[in-house]
């Protein structure tokens, strides 16, 4: 009788445990790592793909030649980018549109969606649903832009290892000049409309094709009342929560930069993990910039990925964690003089990204 005791007992233990480490394994486990290295360096010719794949890049975001007057690119200069970029074996996972970048207003000519002028950006909007369309005809999943009044706002570069100059803000030094841009006043409220007129027509074209639309985040943020007169309401992570639940769709996100996302946040260490499971967890992020800097909202320096306050192998871990799958590539890499190009800079982040990948396979 003791010993049947014992059998059952001992049976009953090692079921329990079976069906123990069935539960608790899947939640454990890490999904398998899907994220690779990429890259965005204009122009897409032969020169910059033999660059990449020297370095061990074989996904691109792609520059097709700009369509000058006519103001959309035609299926045919998507077709040639395409077949370029596979001829170098780099696949083209997306492009970057010929409006809506990270320039200042007063320097950009096709600014009408930003400026809120219509019918001139409606007709811009028409355009991108034209090159939307190219896209999902040629077999490229996604796009990228931005949309900014301001661009990039840095003070002077302040000097870094071996002689690099690193792009620097300091909010407390930044003198705006002009005051007021030619947009002028630009609150929060009217940024918001501009930005959910733009999103109301542009996202169920991307679903209709099927096709992803990648935002940057604004670089960097400024305080609540603006800057140069302007509110930047994707310069904070509420706002980007705000902008990605404005149209549900799994084709409506981000060209997360996680350097201008840290440029956000009072512990960038801590505090970008947080932000990463809010977007990743929901699937909203689908180009990385994989860059680092070191300070926090308002004082900062763009440094090189190992040097800076973020753990950028904690970084990928979480980016993994969210089973992120597209582009890690390189960002605002240091500039030196013997590098007049930087492409110095972006082989070290090449293969800083390339090694982190391979040690966290390694490790899985």
């Amino acid at each position: 009788m003791i010993r049947r005791t014992f059998v059952t007992t001992a049976t009953l233990g090692a079921a329990g445990a079976a069906c123990m480490q069935q539960s608790v394994s899947p939640a454990t486990e890490r999904p398998p790592i899907r994220m690779h290295a990429g890259a965005q360096r204009s122009p897409t010719n032969v020169e910059i793909l033999q660059f990449l794949k020297r370095h061990g890049v074989n996904h691109c975001c792609g520059y097709p030649p700009h369509p000058g007057d006519r103001g959309y690119w035609l299926k045919e200069d998507l077709e040639k980018t395409r077949e370029l970029c596979e001829s170098h074996g780099v696949a083209l996972d997306m492009v970057a549109l010929p409006f809506l970048a990270s320039s200042h207003i007063d320097r950009e000519e096709r600014g009408a969606i930003m400026l809120g002028q219509s019918p001139e950006r409606d007709r811009d909007i028409e355009d991108i649903h034209k090159m939307i369309h190219g896209c999902a005809e040629t077999g490229i999943p996604a796009f990228k832009y931005n949309m900014s009044i301001l661009g990039v706002l840095r003070t002077e570069p302040t000097p870094g290892r071996g002689g690099s100059q690193y792009s620097t803000w300091r909010l407390d030094e930044a003198r705006p000049d002009p005051v007021e841009t030619r947009a002028g006043r630009v609150d929060a409220d009217t940024a918001w409309e501009r930005i959910t007129y733009f999103l109301d027509r542009v996202i169920p074209v991307a679903n209709e094709y099927k096709v992803r639309a990648a935002c940057h985040p604004h670089d960097p943020g400024v305080p609540p009342d603006g800057y140069q007169g302007v509110s930047r309401v994707l310069g904070t992570p509420e706002g980007l929560y705000r902008f990605m639940s404005i149209q549900e769709s799994p084709y409506h996100g981000f060209n997360l930069c996680l350097g201008t996302t840290a440029e956000m946040l009072q512990d960038p260490a801590r505090e970008i993990h947080d932000v990463i499971r809010r977007i990743g967890g929901q699937k909203k992020i689908f180009n990385i910039h994989f860059r680092n800097i070191r300070g926090k909202r308002d004082s900062f320096q763009e440094v090189y990925p190992d040097e800076g306050d973020m753990n950028m192998v904690e970084v990928a871990r979480t980016l993994w964690e969210v089973d992120y799958p597209y582009m890690l590539m390189p960002d605002h890499m240091p500039r030196h003089a013997d590098d007049p190009k930087g492409r110095q800079g972006f082989a070290y982040g090449f293969g800083y990204i390339n090694g982190i990948l391979q040690s966290l396979q390694d490790g899985a």
